[in-house]
C-alpha cells in the first residue's frame, strides 16, 4: 500500500483499553494462537490508511492512534438517561490520544490531543476520488468530514509523527470493558461534580464501574481546567486501568478471561494491517509492564481558547513546547521526569505549592532550623514569605500551621509537606500560611498537584505511578 513501512516482527504495545487488555488476558489465560486469531475475526475494520502517501519517516518503536468516538447511539434508552447521555451523536472524535511503545519496551508514552484544535487538514481525494485543498478545521471534525482516515492524515500532518496503528473505542465498547474488568479504582483529593455529565465524584477512592467511569473521563465541567483536566483524567484513569488489569485475578481465570476479552471486542474498530500476530506481540510486551512505566502529557497550548471565524472556540498549540513532545516521540525518548525512586513519593494535594505563601518561625530550639525548614519548602515549590524567625510561643513540641480558614485549602497542602502538623486556624491572618516549627520535625515531605503543572518552557508530564491510588 503507497506510503506504508514495510511490516517489522517486534514487542508491541497497545493501549490499555480495548484490544491490548483482550491480546494480554488471552496470553495470560494460556488460551493460545488459535485462540488470538479467533478474537482478531471479532474486530471491526477501517481502512484508516488508503491512499496516504508523502507520510513521516518511521523511527523506532511503535505508535496508535487511539480515537475515543460518540457510540451514544448504541446505548439503550435507559443508560442515555442514567449517564446523561441525550442529544445525538456528533459523529467525530471525543478522544484522540498518540500512544507510543518504546522500541526496548522501557516506557509508553500517552500524549492526549486537544479535540478543539485549531488543525490544518492536508490536500486529499475523497473516496469519490474528488480532491480537497488544504483547509483549517477543529481536529475533532476531522473525523465526520473523513473518518479515521481524514483523522491519521491529519495527525500525521501536524505531529510529524508516523502512526503504525489506528484502533477506535465507542462508549459502548468503554463501558462494557469497565464492567467485564469488575470496575476501576479512581483516587481525588477532592469532590468532583459535572452536572453536564452526571458525575458526582467524592473525595477519597471510589471504584467505578462502566458507567461512573464513562462519566469521570467526559466531564469537561469539573473546574476552569475544561478540556485540559478533562484530558488528564482521561490520563489518570487509563493507569488505573492498566493496574487493574495487571494486579487482578481475572488474568488467570479463564471464565473471566473470556469474559472481559469478548465484552472488549464488541465495538472496537482497527486498521486492516492489525492481526492476530500483532496481538500475539502486544501480551508479550505487556507482561511486567506497570504503570511505572507509562507517562503521560497533553499537548502543550500557546493559550486560552480563542475565537475563530467559522470553527468557534478553538485552541492552538504552543510552537515551542509542541514540536519538542513530538521529537521525543519520534525519537523514541521518554518525555517525562522520571522521579528520584529513592526520594519518598509526593503527597497529592489540591492546591500546587507554588500557590502557596508560607513563613516559617523556629519553636523547636535548634539554631537555624527555621531557615533550614524555609529552604525545603522552597525547594518543594512553596513561595517563601519574609525571613525565618523565632516563634512568640518558645519551645513547642508540635509543627503548627496557623492559617486563615478562607485558605483552608492552601493550609491542608502545607500540613501534607509537613507529616504531623496540627492545623490552627486564624481568622484574619490573610493568605500566608504561618509556619511553626516544633521538635517533632523531621523533614518536608514533596507534594504535588493532582493536575500537573508544567514548569516554564517543560511539558506538564506524569508517570503512572503517580496516577494510581496507593
Amino acid at each position: 500500500m503507497p506510503g506504508r513501512r514495510p511490516r517489522r516482527r517486534r514487542a508491541r504495545w497497545g493501549l490499555r483499553v480495548s484490544t491490548a487488555a483482550a491480546a494480554l488476558l488471552l496470553s495470560a489465560s494460556g488460551v493460545g494462537h488459535a485462540m488470538v486469531t479467533g478474537v482478531e475475526t471479532g474486530i471491526g475494520r477501517v481502512d484508516a490508511f488508503q491512499g496516504m502517501s508523502d507520510r513521516p519517516g518511521g523511527g523506532a518503536g511503535l505508535t496508535f492512534l487511539v480515537a475515543g468516538t460518540d457510540g451514544r447511539d448504541k446505548l439503550t434508552d435507559e443508560e442515555k438517561q442514567k449517564y446523561h447521555l441525550g442529544g445525538d451523536p456528533c459523529h467525530c472524535t471525543d478522544t484522540l490520544m498518540l500512544v507510543h511503545l518504546a522500541a526496548d519496551r522501557s516506557h509508553a508514552s500517552v500524549v492526549s490531543l486537544p479535540r478543539d484544535s485549531y488543525a490544518e487538514v492536508p490536500a486529499y481525494p475523497d473516496a469519490e476520488g474528488r480532491r480537497h485543498p488544504e483547509h483549517a478545521i477543529k481536529l475533532n471534525a476531522a473525523y465526520a468530514e473523513g473518518g479515521a482516515n481524514l483523522t491519521v492524515r491529519t495527525v500525521e500532518h501536524m505531529t510529524g509523527v508516523h502512526i503504525d496503528h489506528y484502533l477506535e473505542v465507542d462508549f459502548t465498547s468503554f463501558m462494557r470493558t469497565v464492567d467485564a474488568v469488575g470496575g476501576v479504582d479512581l483516587c481525588t483529593v477532592r469532590p468532583l461534580k459535572d452536572r453536564y455529565s452526571g458525575l458526582d465524584l467524592p473525595a477519597g477512592t471510589s471504584r467505578l464501574g462502566g458507567g461512573r467511569a464513562l462519566q469521570y473521563v467526559r466531564a469537561r465541567h469539573v473546574d476552569a481546567s475544561a478540556d485540559l483536566g478533562r484530558m488528564q483524567r482521561q490520563q489518570r484513569f487509563l493507569a488505573a486501568l492498566l493496574h487493574r488489569i495487571t494486579s487482578s485475578g481475572v488474568l488467570m481465570n479463564p471464565v473471566r478471561f473470556k469474559e472481559v476479552a469478548d465484552a472488549v471486542l464488541q465495538s472496537v474498530r482497527a486498521d486492516a494491517d492489525f492481526d492476530a500476530g500483532d496481538l500475539t506481540d502486544l501480551a508479550q510486551a505487556m507482561r511486567g509492564f506497570g504503570p511505572a512505566s507509562s507517562e503521560f502529557a497533553s499537548v502543550p497550548l500557546r493559550g486560552p481558547a480563542e475565537e475563530v471565524p467559522g470553527l468557534g472556540s478553538t485552541v492552538r498549540w504552543d510552537p515551542v513546547r509542541a514540536p519538542r513532545l513530538f521529537r521525543a516521540l519520534r525519537e523514541d525518548r521518554p518525555f517525562a521526569l522520571h522521579r528520584d525512586r529513592t526520594r519518598p513519593p509526593a503527597a497529592v494535594v489540591d492546591v500546587p505549592p507554588e500557590r502557596v505563601r508560607v513563613r516559617v518561625d523556629n519553636g523547636a530550639g535548634r539554631r537555624g532550623l527555621a531557615t533550614e525548614v524555609a529552604r525545603q519548602l522552597h525547594a518543594a515549590g512553596f513561595a517563601t514569605a519574609d525571613a525565618p524567625g523565632d516563634s512568640a510561643l518558645g519551645t513547642v513540641p508540635h509543627t503548627v500551621v496557623s492559617y486563615d480558614p478562607h485558605w483552608d485549602r492552601s493550609a491542608r497542602t502545607v500540613a501534607a509537606a509537613l507529616p504531623g502538623a496540627q492545623l490552627r486556624p486564624a481568622a484574619g491572618q490573610g493568605p500566608v500560611m504561618r509556619v511553626t516549627v516544633g521538635t517533632d520535625f523531621r523533614a518536608v515531605r514533596p507534594v504535588r498537584a493532582e493536575e500537573p503543572t508544567p514548569a516554564p518552557g517543560s511539558v506538564a508530564a506524569m508517570t503512572g505511578d503517580q496516577a494510581v491510588c496507593r
